[in-house]
């Protein structure tokens, strides 16, 4: 991954980054992949807001070591066996996935489960001065080739790969809105105007998910690919922490929450998650990408504004808990100080949405 790090490497010997145990994780590989055995080093891959991902180098060999954020952790959430397995069964298709490695759900190993995936070469696009390098057509394309990922993820029968007991369609969007609010109880740690009666809203107008079934990543946005620009093409979609069985919607819905409602926001300009996308970093509009998508999936997009609502709920109550564990000291890297930013304008928006008809 290009993406930059930080930390210097460190070896067995001295002091490991945080989150990680060296020496321990030295004898768990000469036990358990003997290949990837020998000194270690390691340095975390700064840019991500939940579970870590370090890039580790094993004698001669690079690979990627992702577990879960440090100190408060929500239930459900940052769960590496389902990453683990939705990866390797993506493997034989044409979503590109970095090859999975080695599970270890042990805590004692490190301070926590962890996996192992192949480094894969291409760069994740997340900063202002990224795609301001990116010429009017590769910012199009690469947003299209994003949209195409996508609608070729929804059209993965998930039986055909091993996954057809991966989550429950049935009544996937009521229980979205149920999790995500106990997420948010569990969370909160200040005044929040205006979310419980987002939630409310939303509990009361849940629609049909008429779409309901198909593998959904969970996050889906530009910052959790790798990609090139020549040729453009997605190389992996990462961080699959909320992959499940569900409705597609749910995930146009929180990529356009993203992409129109943060990234065409004057709070975009240094957003460490929205600075660098949507209309006025130079992409095409959500509506583009959405009529990208709806030419190369069967997926009927219909009415987007509740999933829309939904992606901003969902992001609210994320950045919150980012924002708990910043205040607590527990998370790694920069740009965290202005998440907590965030919330009251996805709330506000989200309001809006949910009462559109």
């Amino acid at each position: 991954m290009t993406d930059p790090a930080v930390d210097a490497p460190q070896t067995p010997t001295g002091p490991a980054p945080r989150g990680l145990d060296l020496d321990r994780l030295a004898a768990y590989l000469d036990e358990h992949r003997p290949r990837l055995a020998g000194p270690l080093s390691a340095r975390l891959i700064a840019g991500g807001k939940s579970n870590l991902t370090y890039l580790l180098r094993a004698g001669d060999r690079e690979v990627v070591l992702r577990r879960p954020p440090l100190g408060h952790v929500l239930a459900t959430a940052h769960d590496m066996a389902r990453e683990y397995r939705v990866i390797s069964a993506l493997a034989p298709t044409a979503v590109p996935v970095p090859g999975a490695l080695l599970l270890c759900a042990d805590p004692d190993v490190i301070g926590a489960p962890f996996y192992l995936m192949e480094k894969v070469d291409g760069e994740v696009y997340r900063r202002r001065e990224q795609t301001d390098a990116l010429t009017p057509g590769q910012r199009r394309d690469l947003a299209f080739a994003m949209m195409d990922t996508l609608a070729g993820l929804h059209m993965v029968e998930p039986a055909a790969v091993g996954l057809a007991d991966f989550g429950r369609p049935d009544g996937y969007l009521a229980r979205q809105v149920r999790r995500w609010a106990g997420q948010l109880d569990r969370s909160r740690s200040r005044p929040l105007p205006g979310i419980d009666e987002l939630r409310d809203a939303l509990t009361s107008s849940v629609p049909e998910g008429a779409n309901a079934g198909r593998i959904v990543h969970g996050d889906y946005r530009l910052d959790n690919l790798l990609a090139t620009v020549e040729p453009v093409a997605v190389r992996a979609v990462l961080d699959w922490e909320m992959a499940t069985l569900g409705d597609p919607l749910a995930d146009l819905g929180l990529l356009l929450t993203y992409w129109d409602v943060l990234g065409d926001s004057d709070s975009a300009e240094g957003n460490p998650v929205a600075d660098g996308i949507g209309p006025r970093a130079g992409f095409p509009t959500g509506a583009e990408l959405i009529d990208r998508y709806a030419g190369r999936s069967d997926v009927d997009v219909g009415p987007l504004h509740w999933h829309v609502a939904l992606g901003c709920f969902k992001l609210a109550v994320i950045c919150e808990g980012i924002h708990y564990r910043h205040t607590l000291g527990q998370t790694l890297g920069g740009g965290f100080d202005r998440i907590g930013e965030m919330v009251a304008p996805l709330v506000e928006h989200g309001l809006r949405a949910v009462r559109e008809k």
